[in-house]
């Protein structure tokens, strides 16, 4: 591993030497997979992660928002997480949707949670042990000690942001940046306009990882934000669609790089995109 500002990473060799850990019904070591839905872990995972659906259990049902305090602690507790459980957290595309669950934890709280480098893929790819048996670990009492404010935008953040020249990290594709697109191919649009927040650099999520999906170096991470005269000194806003790609913007910055000024906008586009009034700025910005 590399010389990274926290200990938030953790091998593939590392969780498979463990297995037998995360497989048993102490609640001190748990191994969970989040992704959009279960589809790819009802398939295979690997043994005793429990899995997680992003878009069902993650997200509150009636109120675009993440889970309140409490069924933070319902969920949790119901899989057998206590407060002091040392969570490894993995997912699809890279980790999307764990870098926002990893996010979420920290945003409760709870300290002792890391990401699995390279996510699923790299899991599947490099033939390491799966099965399709899902695990049934006896539940336990979970108390949140958040939320932790600091690390979380609101939409006066973004304004406060754009008002002060602070740096703001678009990490969508070029397209959704410059208004061409709305959404990703496949992906539902969830806003009315297309474009960014004014004064925002295009950062793709995608440039803090290698092509195996696991994060660059902690130097290469710095001068890739550097580039864009980002080096942590002010407080930094990412954001994306839907607070899940920003998320593993916020992970290498907040985390690898230790920039602990920096904020995730789970809003995101979603809101920005179609809040009346709100500035947006279309193009490429060059």
């Amino acid at each position: 591993m590399s010389d990274y500002a926290n200990d938030v990473l953790v091998s593939a060799d590392y969780v498979e030497e463990h297995l037998d850990e995360f497989q048993s019904d102490d609640p001190a070591h748990r191994l969970v997979e989040v992704d959009v839905d279960t589809e790819a872990y009802d398939e295979s995972h690997a043994p005793g992660a429990i899995g997680f659906n992003w878009e069902t259990q993650l997200q509150d049902q009636t109120e675009r928002d993440i889970l309140d305090k409490a069924e933070f602690e319902e969920l949790l507790g119901s899989h057998g997480i206590s407060e002091d459980s040392t969570v490894v957290l993995y997912g699809d595309n890279a980790n999307w949707f764990a870098a926002y669950t990893y996010w979420q934890f920290k945003y409760y709280g709870h300290d002792d949670v890391k990401l699995l480098d390279g996510g699923r893929e790299y899991w599947i790819e490099n033939d390491y042990t799966v099965t399709d048996e899902v695990p049934d670990f006896s539940p336990v009492e979970y108390t949140a000690s958040g939320p932790r404010e600091s690390i979380r935008a609101y939409r006066d953040d973004v304004e406060n942001a754009i008002e002060k020249g602070l740096p703001l990290v678009d990490v969508r594709s070029p397209e959704e940046y410059s208004g061409e697109v709305l959404a990703p191919p496949g992906l539902q649009e969830t806003a009315q306009r297309g474009g960014h927040i004014p004064g925002a650099s295009n950062i793709s999520w995608a440039a803090v990882t290698n092509d195996d999906g696991t994060f660059k170096t902690r130097e290469e991470i710095e001068e890739l934000y550097a580039e864009e005269g980002i080096d942590g000194d002010e407080t930094t806003v990412a954001y994306c669609r839907i607070g899940e790609r920003s998320s593993v913007a916020w992970f290498a910055l907040h985390e690898l790089a230790g920039y602990d000024d920096t904020v995730n906008y789970d809003g995101s586009w979603t809101e920005w995109g179609n809040l009346v009034g709100a500035p947006i700025e279309k193009g490429s910005g060059d």
